[in-house]
């Protein structure tokens, strides 16, 4: 027998003594582990927060969380409701989901997420054409190394580097992002695009940190460089590696579609299929039909897989000026 169960045995509670707000002020504690992190979320001030939840658990008969040093920590009750508030919003997402499927035209928000890597010159200048081509959606874009949640409405589409996206959604592969390693063209005149730097040879190699450390290309870099003691700089970004390997600090595996379309950057190497990932334009099952998201997905979809071959780096010598310039 549960918690609840236990302490509210012999109990009757109206149907109106807990409301929605409950839930959902339940949810906030939990997932900030105290007040303030709550209230901010809920926008009131702690102190109502505090007298909503005494009055809730005296209502109840039972604590729904247990306070800790470390902050506030469910206890079964609190993991119960908890549980039937996330079902709640699951619930309430879908429904919106699916009336969205039945908008008339393409218009309204349109929030889509990507990695800061995946953020190149080439995909901002296809979002212009599509902001050209359907001005009634409005666009908002999230940059996030992390997966957001596009079953709870995080966002309405994820453009990811992924060869697992998950089973809840769906989508369409557009190709392999390819790498290769990069340097300043200055510094590599006579680049092939063959061969590149050897360990030892007085090169600087800059390499992925923080949450991207784990990351293939990051693991990789290491190798090429002979350990990490050759690895001399490291920042947490793609974009920002491109920008470190711009300014001379030194070389570094890029996506070609990054680093294909700088004219300052030189290929130094062939492609590596062992950092290869796979690119994917994923939406809800439910939001599929949206004319929005099908806009989108459908003319984002088109424009990426009309350069495939400079995602797949097929076109080492791709300068930034035809992108820009294509029909």
């Amino acid at each position: 027998m549960s918690e609840p169960q236990r302490k509210g045995r012999g109990r009757r509670l109206d149907n109106n003594a807990v409301s929605l707000d409950d839930f959902r002020m339940v949810r906030a504690v939990a997932r900030a582990r105290g007040l303030a992190g709550a209230a901010a979320a809920l926008g009131v001030n702690s102190s109502t927060v505090f007298r909503r939840l005494a009055r809730l658990e005296a209502t109840l008969g039972c604590a729904l969380f247990e306070r800790r040093r470390g902050g506030y920590a469910l206890t079964p009750a609190g993991e119960e409701m908890v549980a039937v508030a996330e079902t709640m919003e699951a619930a309430a997402a879908g429904f919106l989901r699916r009336v969205e499927g039945t908008d008339p035209a393409p218009s309204g928000e349109l929030r889509v997420t990507t990695s800061d890597g995946l953020m190149t010159p080439l995909l901002a200048d296809i979002l212009r054409r599509f902001r050209q081509t359907y001005p009634l959606i409005r666009l908002e874009l999230v940059l996030d190394n992390a997966r957001l949640n596009l079953s709870r409405r995080d966002a309405d589409i994820a453009i990811r580097a992924t060869d697992r996206p998950p089973e809840t959604l769906v989508g369409r592969r557009i190709g392999r992002i390819a790498w290769a390693v990069y340097g300043r063209r200055a510094d590599f005149p006579d680049a092939d695009g063959a061969t590149p730097p050897q360990p030892g040879a007085g090169v600087s190699w800059i390499g992925l940190g923080g949450e991207l450390a784990a990351i293939r290309p990051a693991r990789f870099v290491r190798d090429l460089a002979g350990g990490d003691d050759n690895v001399g700089f490291r920042v947490n970004t793609v974009r920002a590696l491109a920008e470190a390997v711009s300014m001379g600090l030194g070389v570094a595996p890029l996506p070609c579609m990054c680093g294909d379309i700088r004219p300052d950057l030189v290929r130094l190497s062939q492609p590596y299929n062992d950092i290869a990932t796979s690119l994917w334009l994923l939406t809800h099952p439910d939001l599929r039909n949206a004319p929005r998201v099908r806009a989108f997905m459908d003319f984002v979809g088109g424009e990426l897989a009309r350069r495939r071959r400079l995602v797949e780096g097929e076109e080492p010598d791709a300068p930034i000026r035809r992108e820009a310039s294509a029909p």
